[in-house]
């Protein structure tokens, strides 16, 4: 396990024509030995060009990679000690269950009795005990991927194991199961995992840190939580979160209060040195309640619909034009024609152009 380094990196696909196209954006982070971490955002966005740079299937156009302080930038995939797995299976249809996951042990020379340990553990891990001695060729798609994500965990003394949107063939409740496989591996052997994916529970469930990504940009990078209280763009509000963030057009009234229509709303955001007039305002609707004894952030709302959806109720409303959604517990009616809900100031994200204040 390693802790790596990116160091200004960026791509383009075609550096030396006129004004390139970067499929990454400049950027630096960490990735902490050891912590699980989620890249995410819609296809096309530059994920998988970050996955590959750091395994040495792409050289970057600029900036450096470390692995504990020492510069591989120009290492080959082989000499950088990375477990790579791929969103369809990668197999060898020769070999057995067993001798696949054998295989990268093999390779580097361990021996029997170290090889028959991992892939039993591992094979146990994954369910594939009872696979063990059939034919890999003969297994379902699926399977097939808990072999190629077996190879990529059977080595315990790799940098990272990257993956790439690996549980896209496997059935949704096995990836949950997995998930929480893929956890509790790196709770016990402390195995730094790269997990990319477009889907954002995946993501929120699996990762101690989440890297959001759009148009080839680092947008944000976090925790879960950070990624929802406090989105740093209103994309990552919008991307983030289920239903997504609301956001309104607002009108700055002081320096901590803003208008959406004609009401005032207090915000805890300081607006003193913002010229801007014209900004937005984004909550999240697990924060919007009906009013209770509150006396100020108060917005009275027209009740378009209100959806029972098991743990709770998802009322959507209209203030003028303007959609606001909530959510609320199950237990509480909800009147059919107008609601008082109450806005609170300190959960108010307020946005100029579209960039968090």
């Amino acid at each position: 396990m390693s802790k790596i380094d990116l160091n200004n990196i960026s791509h383009s696909y075609n550096p030396n024509v006129p004004n390139p196209v970067y499929a990454l954006n400049p950027f630096s982070m960490t990735w902490e030995n050891g912590k699980r971490y989620a890249i995410l955002g819609p296809s096309g966005c530059g994920k998988t060009t970050m996955l590959n740079i750091v395994s040495g299937l792409v050289r970057p156009s600029a900036g450096s990679i470390l692995f504990d302080d020492k510069d591989v930038t120009d290492l080959k995939t082989e000499s950088r000690n990375i477990a790579q797995v791929f969103q369809f299976p990668v197999i060898y249809n020769t070999m057995t269950v067993y001798e696949n996951l054998a295989f990268p042990l093999k390779c580097r020379g361990f021996s029997k009795d170290k090889i028959d340990e991992r892939v039993k553990s591992v094979a146990d891990t994954l369910n594939l005990e009872s696979f063990l001695n059939s034919p890999a060729r003969k297994l379902t798609a699926d399977q097939k991927q808990l072999i190629s994500l077996g190879r990529g965990l059977v080595r315990e003394d790799v940098a990272a194991v990257l993956m790439d949107e690996p549980l896209t063939v496997i059935d949704p409740d096995l990836k949950f199961r997995l998930r929480r496989k893929l956890k509790e591996i790196n709770e016990e052997f402390k195995t730094t995992l790269v997990y990319v994916t477009h889907d954002q529970n995946e993501a929120m469930t699996f990762a101690d840190n989440i890297i959001v990504m759009s148009e080839g940009e680092v947008v944000q990078a976090g925790t879960p939580k950070e990624l929802f209280e406090r989105p740093n763009t209103t994309f990552v509000g919008y991307f983030i979160g289920s239903p997504a963030m609301n956001l309104f057009e607002t009108e700055v009234n002081s320096n901590n209060e803003v208008k959406i229509n004609d009401t005032v709303i207090k915000i805890s955001t300081d607006l003193s040195t913002i010229k801007q007039k014209k900004l937005k305002l984004g909550i999240r609707s697990e924060f919007i309640e009906i009013a209770k004894d509150q006396k100020e952030n108060l917005i009275t709302a027209t009740v378009e619909k209100v959806e029972d959806l098991g743990n709770y109720k998802l009322l959507t409303a209209k203030i003028g034009e303007l959609v606001i959604k909530s959510k609320i517990k199950r237990e509480i009616e909800v009147s059919s024609e107008k609601v008082e809900l109450h806005i609170p100031h300190d959960k108010c994200c307020i946005y100029e152009n579209e960039r968090l204040i």
